[in-house]
């Protein structure tokens, strides 16, 4: 066989190319001959050098690209009138394409990454500030249309953390507005499931004097089923400074919670 045509066979081979002739022609061929075999072995090997570097996605044309430098560099260590099967300068020759291939993918990844990063840390900045706002507006001094504003912004979050919880538990026990502190029990009824959030609306029971907001709490906590309020309803109900209404509830409660 041509040593030409077996050398690019080789990478045809590597690529799975081949027809079943070809296929069958270039296995007998590096069974048969050990210096075909070399090459085809570190052939692969820069190969799959430039498919993990190809992970990174850089370039879906980098093992294309490859191939051609490689069939190119086959040409030029021949010289004139001789075959030169195997050349470790050729072998040397693609390993530096294949390093430099792989480091243009790094590259590309590690500056997708900090693109990312940065885009992360933007909204991380807007949200404190969207956060420090609401916080604001919270603040007793605001008035209570400012303040239901932001409470209604928390619900718009998925996930809230510990400063705004807080913040939504000191409105619902001690706001000035009865209708604020109805806003603040509902938004944190959406979290119900966090523990603090489920800890602080049991403690609220016992601290809630405004019969709207007792009555709310109480069908919200026997919404969730917590037993742990039953003492409580038990001492609404039988508080003789206790609203009907709100006593009414309590007692339901307990049949319910029973």
């Amino acid at each position: 066989m041509d040593k030409e045509k077996l050398e690019g066979l080789i990478i045809d081979y590597i690529d799975g190319k081949l027809s079943e002739e070809e296929l069958a022609l270039t296995e007998r061929e590096l069974a048969a001959n050990e210096e075909a075999y070399k090459l085809y072995e570190q052939t692969r090997e820069v190969i799959q050098v430039i498919n993990k570097s190809a992970q990174f996605e850089p370039s879906v044309k980098l093992k294309k690209d490859f191939d051609e430098l490689l069939k190119e560099e086959i040409k030029q260590q021949k010289p004139a009138g001789k075959t030169i099967f195997f050349s470790p300068v050729l072998f040397r020759a693609a390993a530096a394409i294949a390093l430099v291939l792989s480091g243009v993918a790094i590259g590309f990844w590690i500056n997708k990454n900090q693109q990312r990063e940065g885009e992360i840390a933007a909204l991380k900045q807007q949200m404190e500030e969207m956060k420090m706002t609401m916080l604001s507006k919270l603040d007793n001094q605001q008035s209570a249309s400012q303040r239901i504003i932001a409470v209604a912004q928390v619900m718009e979050m998925e996930k809230p953390d510990d400063e705004i919880v807080k913040a939504l538990i000191k409105t619902m026990n001690e706001d000035s507005n009865t209708n604020v502190r109805l806003a603040a029990m509902d938004a944190l009824s959406k979290f119900h499931q966090e523990p603090l959030v489920r800890r602080e609306l049991i403690n609220a029971l016992g601290k809630q004097k405004d019969p709207m907001v007792q009555i709310a709490l109480i069908q919200l906590l026997v919404q969730m089923k917590e037993k742990g309020v039953v003492n409580d309803l038990k001492k609404i109900v039988d508080d003789a400074g206790s609203m009907k209404a709100v006593k009414d509830e309590a007692y339901s409660g307990l049949l319910k919670l029973s």
